[in-house]
C-alpha cells in the first residue's frame, strides 16, 4: 500500500524550517519506547513500526544536532494521497482538546451527572469472536447473564437508567452538555472540592457508531454549516434545553472512562498510542491505516492556530471514531476552555506528509 505516498523533498514542505520541530521530537521520543517494545501495530497502508527502530532509538540516545537535524537525517517526506481517484481531493484536519470542568465524588441535587467505569459485562470482541449478527464495526459486545454476547446498549438506554446501582461512577458533574462533550473528547480534567484534580481517560466504549450531534443540526436546518462549531453548538444546545436529551442521544455511541492522575499539568491524557499527548504536537489519526508514532508534516495554510498559518511537524499518537482516511487529523490542542474554544472551529483542508524512514521511502517511486 506504499502507493499511497509519493516522495518529496524537505524542501518541497512550505514552512519546513519555521517548523516547531523540538516540540515534535519531544512527542516523537514519548512513542520511541513503543516502537522499541513492540507495542506499535503496523497500520494497512504498509509503514512497517519496525522501520522506524533505528530513529527510536537514536531519539532514545544521544542524537546530536538540532532537532530539525535529527527528522533530516533519519527519514524522508513523502506527500500523503488521500484518494487515489480524485487527483484535486485534500486531506482535512479538526481538533480536539481536554475539558477542565468542576465535580463531586458523590452526587447531590447539582452534581448529577455521572461519568462511569467499564461496565463488567462489557467484553472486547474482533473477527472471531464477534457473534453473528453484530455489526462488523463493533469492537464491543454485553456479555448476558447465559454467557452469550450481544450488542451493549446504546446512550440513550443507559441514560434512562441501565447502568443504575452498579457503583460504576468515577464522578458527578452538574452539567450534561459538559459531561456530553467529555465523552465527545474522550478525556477530561475533573477539579474536585478539596483542591484535587483528577483526570479521567478513555478506556471502552458500547460500540455504536459516533454520530456528530453538530452534523445533525446542521442536516436539520437548525444551524449552518458555518455556525456549526463547538460556540455555535454550545449556543444551540443554551437555547433549547428542552431538546437536549432527545439530540444526544442521536449520537448512540457512548464512552467509559479509567481514572488517572494528572502528573504533568503541560501534557494531556495518555491516550491510544499510550503515551500522553503534547498539545500542539500530537495528532489523532486514522489508526486502521497508519502507525502509531509516525511524524506527519501537515501544511493546512487557511488554518490559523497561535496567529500563524498551520504548517506544523505533528506525530501520530491518538485515534477517533470520527477520524478515518488517509490524510485525516484530529490536532491536540491541550486543556481547559481556551483550548475548547480553539479546537471547536478547526474544520480545515490540509495536505499531508508522512516522515518515513530512509530505506522504507528508498522503495517509493
Amino acid at each position: 500500500m506504499l502507493t499511497a505516498f509519493s516522495k518529496r523533498r524537505f524542501a518541497e514542505l512550505p514552512g519546513w524550517e519555521a517548523a516547531d520541530h523540538a516540540l515534535a521530537f519531544a512527542a516523537f521520543r514519548r512513542s520511541a519506547a513503543r516502537f522499541l517494545d513492540g507495542e506499535a501495530k503496523t497500520g494497512t497502508l504498509g509503514i512497517a513500526a519496525e522501520a522506524y527502530r533505528d530513529a527510536a532509538r537514536a531519539a532514545l540516545g544521544d542524537a546530536g544536532g538540532t532537532a530539525r537535524s535529527f527528522f533530516e537525517t533519519w527519514f524522508t517526506p513523502a506527500f500523503v494521497v488521500p484518494k487515489p481517484e480524485d487527483p484535486a481531493a485534500r486531506g482535512f484536519c479538526t481538533a480536539y482538546y481536554e475539558p477542565e470542568v468542576e465535580a463531586r465524588l458523590r452526587p447531590d441535587a447539582i452534581f448529577r451527572y455521572p461519568l462511569y467505569r467499564v461496565p463488567p459485562d462489557l467484553v472486547k470482541v474482533d473477527d472471531v469472536s464477534r457473534p453473528a449478527g453484530l455489526d462488523p464495526y463493533f469492537r464491543f459486545a454485553r456479555r448476558r447473564p447465559d454467557g452469550l454476547l450481544d450488542e451493549y446498549p446504546d446512550r440513550g438506554a443507559i441514560e434512562a437508567g441501565f447502568l443504575d446501582g452498579q457503583g460504576l461512577e468515577i464522578a458527578w458533574l452538574a452539567d450534561p452538555v459538559e459531561a456530553f462533550f467529555i465523552h465527545v473528547q474522550g478525556s477530561a480534567r475533573l477539579a474536585l472540592p478539596d483542591g484535587r484534580r483528577l483526570r479521567v481517560t478513555y478506556a471502552a466504549k458500547t460500540g455504536h457508531r459516533f454520530t456528530a450531534v453538530g452534523r445533525v443540526l446542521v442536516e436539520e436546518g437548525e444551524l449552518t454549516l458555518a455556525e456549526a462549531d463547538m460556540d455555535g453548538i454550545r449556543a444551540w444546545l443554551a437555547a433549547h434545553p428542552e431538546r437536549l436529551r432527545a439530540l444526544f442521544d442521536r449520537n448512540r455511541s457512548f464512552i467509559f472512562f479509567r481514572e488517572a492522575e494528572v502528573e504533568d499539568e503541560s501534557l494531556g491524557p495518555v491516550a491510544a498510542a499510550k503515551v500522553p499527548l503534547t498539545p500542539m504536537a500530537s495528532i489523532a489519526v486514522d489508526r486502521e491505516l497508519h502507525t502509531f508514532g509516525t511524524p506527519f508534516f501537515i501544511d493546512a495554510p487557511t488554518l490559523e492556530l497561535g496567529g500563524a498559518p498551520f504548517r506544523r511537524l505533528m506525530i501520530a499518537q491518538d485515534t477517533g471514531s470520527a477520524i478515518l482516511g488517509r490524510a485525516r487529523a484530529d490536532i491536540f490542542i491541550g486543556s481547559g476552555a481556551d483550548a475548547g474554544s480553539a479546537a471547536g472551529r478547526v474544520r480545515h483542508p490540509g495536505d499531508f506528509f508522512v516522515l518515513l524512514p530512509r530505506d522504507l521511502a528508498d522503495r517509493l517511486p
